[in-house]
């Protein structure tokens, strides 16, 4: 006898449907599964198997075939077990054929029939919503994910036994209800603040300047200054993730297994030096997203710059020009999205305090060129703002001055990113950092003196070609926060002094 279940299968950030075919067959007891899966697919026979035994069903002993269609597709992971064993149930005649058509059935099995959690079911409910049959059954970890979408019956269950007893009485289980907004709300809140940085008041209102504008920014500073506690707090400042953002960046983190809900604050993510590229940007046999795209619509901290793998460093900047990263393999080729804030922190100097008036540094002028050279000049490009961060001196350690909140600076950074997007509405970008050539003459303009100032800068301060144009945006968003419409002499002498590296400190 033939059955057939329905279900999906992940690729990239994609759902597609497959039918599961089950024929059971006169012969030797055997079961064989086919169409393309992988190693985790063709392990389900064994899953199935015991599953089916340990919760008081009868498993054949002829030999069955499990078709999973279409063949041409690659199949991955355990998200077949639960379809699989009903179709074997179904060919079996030990349940009804015609309850499974309006129903997609996702889960991984345990040997003793529960079900345990699978990755991708906020990409599977999206899918599902486009989809014909509107019933979902999944493992009750996953519901909270897939109720998000609205369009769709999303039915969590425990184990094998539970979804059988409700094929055959559909009124035990009722469909599981979320609102999407009003967790949104609830959770947007933060363990850090601002208020908890003592000091450093120019790198304080330098992240201002860079979150405004979502604007790249490099911290350099000796061991201990704060660059890494500065970063961690980043995310309390930046406008709250929309409702459609919110879902684009848990879509992705549902695909690698990494929440069990809807992801309502911006990611921060903040991986080891010793990372890959694939780790970094994705990839793999299977192409799996890698932390820029993990770090959709956040933060990407690279701490301790200059220690990352060069060829790691350098496969960062396509993605931050395009927003996205396309990963190609021989049989296909996927994109990620990676519209991600850059933040890094280095030293100085190997020792780390070559700039630090209290300590010595130990370090020759050939060690300093050759760490300072690690960073190429093409990534340096596309970070706008690098900026020295002092040691942090006693007196402001110890001060019981009321340090300003995130909120207060959060409050300035909206009104900011505000008015760009009014003034960007007609554009395909939503920040300053984004304007390209034609956008910075057009919204950058500068009166006679303050084209003066720009031009003894770039002539005294022999600055590039290329910090010319990051001045200019930068300038742009200082002003913006000053809700000036015209960039004004101290808004560009306040984009030169974030040009650290361009004044060539480390020659």
């Amino acid at each position: 006898m033939l059955a057939k279940i329905k279900s999906f299968s992940i690729s990239g950030l994609e759902a597609n449907p497959i039918e599961i075919e089950v024929d059971i067959n006169p012969g030797l007891p055997s079961i064989s599964i086919v169409g393309l899966p992988d190693q985790a697919t063709k392990e389900s026979k064994d899953r199935v198997k015991s599953a089916i035994k340990n919760s008081g069903f009868k498993y054949p002993d002829t030999r069955v075939t499990i078709n999973l269609a279409p063949a041409d597709i690659p199949k991955s992971g355990p998200n077949f077990d639960l379809g699989i064993s009903l179709g074997i149930l179904a060919a079996t005649s030990q349940i009804n054929p015609n309850t499974l058509e309006d129903f997609v059935f996702i889960g991984e099995l345990s040997l003793d029939g529960s079900l345990r959690a699978v990755k991708g079911t906020l990409v599977i409910a999206m899918a599902l919503a486009k989809n014909k049959v509107k019933n979902l059954i999944l493992p009750q970890e996953n519901a909270k994910e897939a109720a998000i979408v609205k369009g769709i019956q999303v039915y969590p269950v425990s184990n094998l036994k539970e979804v059988v007893n409700f094929l055959s009485e559909p009124q035990t289980l009722k469909p599981f209800k979320v609102n999407a907004q009003e967790i949104f709300s609830n959770n947007l809140n933060y363990s850090l603040d601002f208020s908890e940085v003592k000091g450093q008041l120019i790198a304080k209102r330098a992240l201002e300047v860079a979150v405004s504008g979502n604007h790249n920014i490099l911290f350099i500073g000796p061991p201990g200054a704060g660059k890494t506690m500065l970063a961690k707090r980043i995310p309390t400042i930046c406008p709250d993730l929309t409702l459609e953002e919110a879902l684009e960046t848990t879509k992705i983190h549902s695909v690698m297994g990494l929440t069990d809900g809807l992801i309502s604050t911006r990611p921060f993510r903040s991986p080891h030096h010793t990372a890959s590229d694939i780790a970094i940007v994705g990839g793999g046999s299977a192409p799996a997203p890698g932390e820029i795209s993990l770090a959709h619509h956040g933060i990407l901290f690279l701490d301790e710059l200059p220690e990352f793998h060069r060829d790691v460093l350098e496969v960062l900047r396509q993605p931050l020009e395009d927003g996205f990263v396309r990963v190609a393999r021989a049989n296909k080729s996927v994109t990620f999205p990676s519209q991600f804030m850059l933040v890094a922190a280095m030293n100085p100097c190997p020792c780390g305090y070559y700039t630090d008036s209290k300590k010595p540094c130990h370090c020759t002028p050939q060690k300093i060129q050759k760490y300072m050279g690690k960073i190429s000049g093409p990534l340096l490009d596309r970070i706008d703002i690098h900026l020295e961060v002092p040691a942090i001196k006693y007196k402001e350690l110890t001060t019981t001055k009321e340090e300003e909140s995130s909120e207060k600076i959060k409050s300035r950074v909206k009104n900011a990113r505000k008015i760009q997007k009014e003034r960007l509405k007609n554009t395909n970008i939503f920040s300053n950092a984004q304007m390209n050539t034609k956008l910075i003459k057009k919204y950058c303009l500068l009166n006679k003196e303050t084209q003066e100032l720009l031009r003894l800068a770039m002539e005294e301060l022999n600055f590039s070609a290329r910090a010319y144009d990051k001045i200019l945006k930068v300038g742009r968003t200082i002003a913006d926060l000053a809700n000036s419409e015209t960039i004004l002499p101290e808004h560009i002498s306040e984009a030169i002094q974030y040009r650290t590296l361009d004044r060539q400190l480390w020659s």
